[in-house]
């Protein structure tokens, strides 16, 4: 299912492209190169501004609670962050729904019951899931990073409709949504100043590893079939000199 999704976004990322947009800034980020490794800490700061501020609009349906242990939460802690969700379950022995607490095996709760009361609730605009965003867009990371951290006034010549807000890193410049941070926002647990640009680059971290959570365990494989292959060369090399060293003789 995961393996679709992803399919699924890649190719909407194709014409999400379409339109003018400014390119995104470049950050080096603590996942890249094969030797990228995740920052658990930023995850976790990560997810803290994805609940606090994102997870009123965006669902991240693909998400289950008990996944944040993989970053770095105690079994307990995930526990507690279920329990304040709601879930709807059932139907009962009298066939009837009922609400009950989140428990870890639950998907993440989506702020929303279907894409008609999200549209009526964002006048209109649909607002995307976040579970594969990074993804789904062209060189996901920067691209986020850019949109948080990137809104300004319009140019003097540009015309901004009532319920849209200027984004150059946007395809077309505008969109429904405002800009979701501020600074201090959040309180951060770690002590962690909660700058825009601070909590733009957490919830980066936290989308990535959503998005690519075997991401770690790929590169380890990776460098180990290299290394595998690098010494069956040498093998195969030194082999093929004693043959022919033979064959001269």
């Amino acid at each position: 299912m995961r393996i679709i999704c992803i399919l699924l976004s890649l190719l909407s990322s194709a014409v999400f492209a379409a339109g003018d947009a400014k390119q995104a800034k470049h950050l080096d980020w603590h996942f890249d190169g094969a030797f990228g490794t995740f920052d658990k800490q930023a995850i976790q700061r990560g997810y803290q501004v994805y609940k606090e501020v994102c997870a009123s609009c965006h669902s991240m349906e693909l998400m289950s609670y008990r996944n944040l242990v993989e970053a770095g939460f105690t079994p307990e802690e995930v526990k507690a962050i279920a329990a304040e969700a709601t879930v709807m379950d059932g139907p009962d022995d009298a066939g009837d729904m009922f609400e009950r607490k989140g428990r870890p095996s639950d998907r993440f709760v989506s702020p929303f019951e279907n894409e008609n009361a999200a549209r009526a609730s964002n006048g209109g605009a649909y607002p995307p899931d976040l579970s594969l965003m990074i993804k789904a867009r062209t060189n996901g990371a920067n691209y986020v990073y850019s949109l948080l951290t990137g809104y300004v006034d319009p140019p003097a010549d540009m015309k901004i409709e009532a319920g849209q807000y200027y984004n150059s890193y946007f395809p077309g410049e505008k969109l429904a949504m405002a800009s979701p941070l501020s600074d201090d926002l959040v309180e951060y647990s770690d002590g962690t100043k909660a700058t825009v640009d601070q909590m733009s680059q957490d919830i980066v971290h936290f989308l990535q590893w959503a998005a690519e959570p075997e991401m770690e365990e790929r590169k380890r494989m990776g460098i180990k079939v290299l290394i595998f292959m690098a010494l069956f060369t040498l093998l195969f090399y030194l082999a093929k000199k004693r043959v022919w060293a033979r064959l001269d003789e």
